[in-house]
């Protein structure tokens, strides 16, 4: 259903037209993240969103800020900084929390490999070293539950797990104890020291994402759309140096036109070629392609087929 306002404030309600089934069907998921964002207001204390300034965390804070509208957001945002973060993320990152005045708790890699805690990995990748730093600013702030942008169409592992994940005192998964979630119940009960992972995109696709980011004209981090960047070319994917390293002996750098399917550490995520520069050219290009973003732009989840599945279980979303 779409909604407009009347000239005495009071909102109408008009039925989608029956032959617009992507309308119907962005209604619906729309409707649910709505209805989970507000469950979890009931029923816990201290939520909190894990933005990274991607399209799937951004377009989770669009429906957040929508769920509560006019009121302010009743979660602050937390991001994992890798310290590997290409400067567009983060740069768009500090202008959303600025426009809705948000709260931002950032935990930094870069402190913990400072200090000891962690060490740099022989590969250089850093995604993997993001779950200490996420599991203790869990714990020093008390969140009990944590919104992910994680959809269920990503990767196989992630299509497992529930909407509302339970995590143990350590933060990890365990597939055995999910719960059933019938009739959109969901149960967020949990010990003291656990806490609940929420994923209101899981039954978005990618495709619908896009959909979702053009009918509400949602901004985005401008490296998700074609510029011209400089990459090089490394186990099939297209990759920017940066303060992970640059191109390795026998690899060309060159200037072509690309996009970003995800956003995530820059050592180990890959661009796409692309002229897509608008969203409904972005649209045309999804809905023709036959790899996930994560398949086809993410060399961390090439380690193994359970690479996703593992780290899961270690604390990672």
């Amino acid at each position: 259903m779409n909604t407009t306002t009347a000239t005495s404030g009071t909102p109408q309600f008009i039925p989608a037209h029956p032959a617009d089934s992507a309308f119907d069907t962005l209604a619906a998921l729309e409707s649910e993240a709505i209805h989970i964002f507000r469950e979890v207001a009931g029923e816990f204390e201290r939520p909190v969103i894990l933005f990274s300034g991607g399209k799937d965390s951004t377009v989770l804070l669009h429906l957040a800020v929508k769920a509560f509208w006019p009121a302010p957001l009743p979660f602050s945002l937390l991001h994992v900084d890798t310290g590997h973060n290409l400067p567009e993320v983060l740069e768009f990152r500090d202008q959303i929390v600025e426009r809705y005045n948000l709260r931002l708790h950032v935990a930094k890699v870069e402190d913990y490999l400072a200090d000891g805690r962690l060490t740099e990995r022989p590969d250089g990748i850093r995604n993997p070293l993001q779950i200490t730093p996420l599991l203790d600013a869990i714990t020093e702030n008390r969140f009990d539950a944590v919104f992910g942008g994680a959809r269920r169409d990503e990767e196989r592992a992630r299509a497992k797990e529930r909407i509302f994940s339970l995590r143990n005192a350590f933060g990890q998964w365990d597939p055995k104890r999910q719960r059933p979630e019938l009739w959109n119940l969901y149960n967020g009960r949990h010990a003291p020291g656990e806490h609940v992972r929420v994923f209101p995109l899981s039954n978005f696709t990618e495709l619908d994402i896009w959909r979702y980011i053009a009918r509400e004209d949602v901004a985005l981090a401008s490296i998700y759309y074609a510029h011209q960047r400089e990459v090089f070319q490394r186990d099939g994917m297209w990759m920017t140096p940066g303060p992970w390293g640059g191109p390795r002996d026998g690899e060309e750098l060159q200037t072509l036109s690309v996009r970003y399917r995800t956003v995530g550490d820059g050592s180990t995520t890959g661009a796409v070629l692309s002229d897509a520069a608008d969203n409904q050219a972005i649209l045309a290009e999804v809905a023709a392609s036959r790899l996930s973003e994560r398949g086809a732009t993410r060399g961390d989840d090439r380690v193994s087929e359970a690479a996703m599945e593992d780290r899961k279980r270690e604390g990672y979303f």
